[in-house]
C-alpha cells in the first residue's frame, strides 16, 4: 500500500507539471522531491507497517535459517516432486 501511494503521488505531481507545460526532466525531479517529502511528514503509519513486515520476513532462527512458514510449505513440495521424478538415463524412479 506505502509503494502505490508514494507511485500514485510522483505520477498524479508529474503528470500535472507535465500538463502545466514544464520540462518532463524538470517536472520529474520536482515530482519525486515532493513525494518523498510528502512520504516522510505524513506516511509514518504505512512505512512502519511495511518495515515491520519485511523485518519479520528476514528474521532468522537460532541456526541461521529464515523464519519462513509458507518456505517450509514450499520447501517440502518441492522435496516430495524431486523424489517422484523419473531419471530419464535409466527410466527408473527416484523413490527409496
Amino acid at each position: 500500500m506505502y509503494t502505490l501511494i508514494r507511485l500514485g503521488m510522483f505520477f498524479g505531481l508529474f503528470f500535472l507539471m507535465f500538463a502545466l507545460g514544464f520540462d518532463p526532466f524538470f517536472a520529474a525531479l520536482v515530482a519525486a522531491a515532493i513525494s518523498f517529502a510528502v512520504s516522510l511528514l505524513v506516511l509514518d503509519r504505512q512505512r512502519d507497517a511495511i518495515s515491520k513486515d519485511v523485518s519479520k520476513k528476514l528474521t532468522r532462527d537460532s541456526e541461521g535459517k529464515y523464519l519462513d512458514e509458507q518456505g517450509e510449505i514450499e520447501d517440502s513440495i518441492i522435496e516430495s516432486k524431486e523424489v517422484d521424478q523419473v531419471d530419464p538415463e535409466t527410466n527408473e524412479s527416484g523413490k527409496a
